[in-house]
C-alpha cells in the first residue's frame, strides 16, 4: 500500500511538472523585446551600404529646407561621403539674412519614407553613429512627418551631453515621451535603433534598441499611414544650450538602414 501511494505522488509530481513547462512554452509573446531580428522576414528598402550610392537613396539639407531649430544652417558640402560613411561637419560661421545662424552644418534625409500601414504594420530603422556630446552639440537621428507635424520619433538624440534620447510625440496621452540613457563614449561607433509596429488602428508602438539592447517603449497617437522621412542632422545649439564650439564639430554614420515587413 505504501508503494502504491508513493507511485501515486511521484506521477502527480511528475504531471504537474510537465503541466507547468507546457503552460510556459505555449505562453503567447507579444513583444519584440525578444531578438526581433530573427522572429520577422524583413524587406530591406535601404541597405546598410546607401551612402556609397548616396544619390541613390538620399538627399541633402532637411526636407523643408537648410535652417531648423538650432543655429546652423545646412549646406551639401558640410556633408560628405568617404569609405562608405557619411561626416557631417559644423563650422562656426554667420550668415548675412539670419543673426541668429552660427554655424555652418550638415544635414541629409532618405529619399525612402518609413509608412506603417496595414500592409507594411512593422519596420526596423537602424544605424551606426559617432556623436559629439559637448555644450552646443545637437546630433540626431530622428523620423518626422513628411505631411505636417507631429508625428515625430527621435531614434537618437544628443543634447550637449553623453546622454542619448529616445522621444515619442505625440504619445498616447497627447504629450512628448522622452527616455535619456547615460552613453560610454558618445563618439565611439554605436548602433542606435527603432522597431516600429502597428498598435492599433490609428496608433503605433516604438521599440528603441541602443547597441542591442531595449532601452525603451513608447507608443505614438495617429501614426498609422503617415510617411515619415528620416533624417540625419548635426544641428547646434537652440536645445544642448550655448555657447557651442569654438571649432569644427564631427559627427559620422553608417550602415544605416530601413526594412519593413508584411507580418506581425
Amino acid at each position: 500500500m505504501k508503494n502504491l501511494k508513493t507511485i501515486i505522488i511521484c506521477l502527480f509530481t511528475l504531471l504537474m511538472v510537465f503541466s507547468c513547462k507546457k503552460s510556459v512554452m505555449t505562453e503567447p509573446d507579444n513583444t519584440l523585446s525578444q531578438t526581433p531580428s530573427l522572429k520577422y522576414s524583413l524587406v530591406t528598402l535601404v541597405p546598410t551600404s546607401s551612402f556609397s550610392s548616396f544619390s541613390t537613396y538620399w538627399n541633402y539639407n532637411y526636407p523643408w529646407g537648410t535652417d531648423h531649430n538650432g543655429s546652423a544652417r545646412m549646406r551639401s558640402q558640410n556633408a560628405t561621403v568617404s569609405g562608405g560613411a557619411l561626416t557631417c561637419t559644423a563650422q562656426p560661421g554667420t550668415a548675412s539674412d539670419k543673426a541668429s545662424i552660427h554655424y555652418y552644418s550638415g544635414t541629409v534625409y532618405c529619399k525612402q519614407q518609413v509608412t506603417v500601414s496595414n500592409s507594411w504594420p512593422l519596420w526596423r530603422v537602424s544605424g551606426q553613429f559617432q556623436c559629439p556630446s559637448a555644450r552646443g552639440t545637437w546630433p540626431a537621428f530622428w523620423l518626422n512627418s513628411a505631411i505636417g507635424w507631429p508625428p515625430e520619433s527621435d531614434i537618437m538624440e544628443f543634447k550637449g551631453s553623453a546622454t542619448c534620447w529616445t522621444n515619442t510625440y505625440k504619445n498616447l496621452s497627447g504629450a512628448w515621451s522622452s527616455v535619456g540613457t547615460a552613453i560610454s563614449s558618445p563618439a565611439s561607433w554605436h548602433t542606435y535603433t527603432a522597431w516600429i509596429s502597428k498598435y492599433n488602428t490609428n496608433d503605433v508602438k516604438i521599440e528603441y534598441w541602443i547597441d542591442g539592447s531595449l532601452k525603451s517603449t513608447q507608443y505614438g497617437q495617429a501614426f498609422m499611414n503617415v510617411p515619415l522621412n528620416l533624417i540625419i542632422d548635426l544641428q547646434m545649439e537652440g536645445s544642448s544650450g550655448t555657447p557651442g564650439p569654438t571649432g569644427n564639430t564631427v559627427m559620422k554614420a553608417q550602415n544605416v538602414t530601413i526594412q519593413r515587413s508584411a507580418t506581425l
